[in-house]
């Protein structure tokens, strides 16, 4: 069941309406998970048990972790659930991948095989669910949270329906005792929630799938356009999977705050950023902190010396690159943005994106344009199909934005369509709005206009122009999904 659709637009209000009717935290927490397991069965009811099955593993080894001392017995704990939880997630994920290549390299030293290949169905969020459930097996070894004592409040933790498919990866030390505590409906959450609803659709629907026009026309035809266009469609891209993403998270929180339950914010106007150390303090911040504390940090983090420190940087943006998808174009990715890390520490740039200004200067305007820049160049490789697609579109980028013809082909491809067209100036109007309200959490939030009508018509506003400016194309799979 996708945010997007009608089908949650009438599942929303009826579990609201009965959630709220219900008094006690345990028959709320009954129907949640009621609620969303039903929720995850729309996409495939077939991977409900293996939901739960992973659930069922993981309170176990966290409960049995609570009450022994054994420090040989709680690392075999961990260990399982580690095996467990990555087996499950490298089996459904990564099996076509290994064999594939595996094929590739023997056929490479004259051993030709016919390996079993099995047609395997990624079950949608779990990339998500595992790490959630894996961090809490862990932060339990760690001896930094308690088990959980009810297994009705552990599963509400784990398929919380707002963030089961695609995040925020939330950690049980905050969202868990939300599901231990009695609720009270809170208006003013709700209030708030409603409006990361309506900006999150926005966003989705107006901007992302505008720009996926742009995009999909581009980057689905390899020869059929010149650096300049592979240029605007990349960063077309970059604004496409921005608003895609962060829309889903803004739509989850704010769905979650209708039921008083509080999820942590995972972007935080990331292109506006003058540094890449910033930049991934700012973008899918439930992911990056959760590679920062369970694979960097044990690494060593930044406590050894400085040539291991560089290593440690490299291979966690590796890891997470691989986490992204079984190809190499995500390893890649990974790569380039673990190698620019590594550059990044080494001049150590402040960051000046916290000025409250309403026009940047000019060093902060050039941090923000070359930050996004190197972005970007990652965003080649994660975008395109192979990673020859990737290197030739490199390359056009870099030689054929000097040649006339290129310039002439990107203003034709602009000028006759004019749905890019809209797409542009809506992408435009969109980055001011963000850049007016960055310092607040959502651009809606209006605290200085008192006089409710004026604020009721901005809300209007937003949901005319959704409605109005929905391309042909809109309500397509978050891209998020596909991990």
């Amino acid at each position: 069941m996708s945010f997007a659709s009608l089908t949650f637009f009438l599942f929303l209000p009826l579990v609201f309406a009965v959630y709220w009717k219900l008094r006690r935290p345990f028959a709320q927490n009954v129907l949640l998970v009621g609620a969303s397991y039903f929720f995850y069965a729309w996409w495939d009811w077939r991977f409900c048990g293996l939901l739960l099955l992973s659930s069922l593993v993981d309170y176990w080894i966290g409960g049995t972790l609570a009450k022994t001392d054994s420090k040989s017995w709680r690392k075999i704990l961990v260990l399982a659930s580690l095996i467990c939880n990555l087996g499950v997630l490298g089996f459904f994920k990564y099996f076509g991948f290994f064999v594939e290549n595996l094929q590739s390299i023997l056929s490479g030293v004259g051993w030709n095989i016919h390996p079993v290949t099995l047609s395997i169905v990624l079950p949608v969020g779990i990339s998500f669910y595992t790490f959630q459930t894996l961090s809490y097996t862990i932060d339990i070894y760690r001896r930094r949270i308690d088990a959980s004592s009810s297994l009705v409040n552990y599963l509400a933790f784990v398929s919380f329906f707002p963030q089961l498919v695609a995040g925020p990866i939330e950690r049980a030390g905050n969202l868990l005792p939300q599901f231990q505590k009695k609720r009270v409906f809170d208006e003013g959450l709700a209030t708030a929630g409603l409006r990361l609803i309506v900006w999150g659709v926005f966003k989705k629907l107006v901007v992302a799938d505008q720009l996926a026009v742009l995009v999909d026309r581009v980057y689905g035809a390899p020869e059929g356009f010149g650096g300049v266009a592979y240029g605007l469609a990349t960063v077309a891209f970059a604004f496409q999977i921005y608003c895609d993403f962060s829309a889903y998270s803004d739509i989850a929180r704010g769905t979650a705050q209708l039921f008083a339950i509080r999820l942590m914010r995972n972007f935080d106007y990331p292109y506006f950023s003058t540094s890449l150390g910033e930049f991934w303090r700012r973008w899918h911040i439930s992911l990056s902190t959760w590679f920062r504390d369970y694979v960097y940090i044990p690494l060593g983090g930044s406590r050894v010396s400085p040539v291991r420190v560089k290593f440690n940087l490299f291979l966690t943006f590796l890891i997470s690159g691989f986490w992204h998808g079984a190809a190499w174009t995500y390893l890649c990715w990974g790569a380039i943005n673990g190698i620019a890390m590594m550059v990044a520490r080494q001049g150590r740039c402040s960051n000046r994106s916290s000025s409250t200004s309403l026009f940047p200067d000019f060093m902060t305007l050039y941090r923000m344009g070359l930050t996004f820049s190197i972005v970007c160049l990652g965003w080649v490789f994660f975008r395109a199909e192979s990673l020859e697609q990737a290197l030739g579109i490199l390359y056009s980028i870099t030689c054929g934005c000097w040649n006339i013809s290129a310039w002439e082909n990107a203003w034709h491809l602009i000028y006759e369509d004019h749905s890019l067209q809209k797409a542009v100036i809506v992408l435009w109007l969109f980055t001011a709005v963000e850049w007016i309200q960055r310092a607040r959490p959502c651009p809606l939030e209006m605290p200085r206009i008192q006089y409710l009508p004026v604020r009721w018509a901005v809300y209007s506003l937003v949901l005319w122009l959704t409605v109005r400016l929905l391309p042909p194309t809109a309500g397509q799979q978050f891209i998020y999904f596909e991990f």
